[in-house]
């Protein structure tokens, strides 16, 4: 089912929320890495792209307001494109092994008392999200060591 490009970017804001940003995670996923990207874009390159609109125009002059405004729209899309991965990713199903992880760890954390509904037969990366933020607010340090 395709998703329009707007609930696209509002799934990536949410999974990038969702995601625990945690060091343990960092080797073992891509998301660590694009959500801190992302943010860092977010925050930066709007600034990036009024500097570059004004520096072209103030010392190039009009006649280069195609390319200047062209280099700005290019910098705002850089946050954008971060959004997008991460909302494709999180209606990603996970692979195989993935998935047999997924479960492995449900199951240990439901013999350590964890209290939830495993979220479907085939979880995606949002689920994935979930029950690792949960691994890490709801269950104790040893647990978690243990997993990693």
């Amino acid at each position: 089912m395709q998703k329009s490009v707007m609930s696209q970017l509002q799934t990536g804001r949410l999974y990038a929320k969702k995601w625990p940003m945690r060091k343990e995670l960092a080797p073992l996923f891509n998301e660590f890495k694009v959500i801190k990207a992302t943010e860092l874009a977010i925050t930066v390159m709007p600034i990036l792209a009024m500097l570059t609109l004004f520096f072209q125009l103030n010392y190039l002059g009009p006649d280069f307001l195609p390319q200047a405004i062209a280099s700005a729209l290019f910098f705002l899309s850089l946050p954008l494109q971060g959004l997008f991965w991460l909302g494709k990713r999180a209606q990603t199903e996970l692979e195989p092994n993935m998935q047999k992880w997924y479960n492995d760890l449900y199951t240990k954390m439901v013999a350590n008392g964890y209290q939830a509904q495993l979220s479907e037969n085939k979880p995606r990366y949002m689920e994935l999200a979930s029950l690792l933020k949960d691994m890490f607010d709801k269950m104790d340090k040893a647990f978690t060591k243990e997993q990693f």
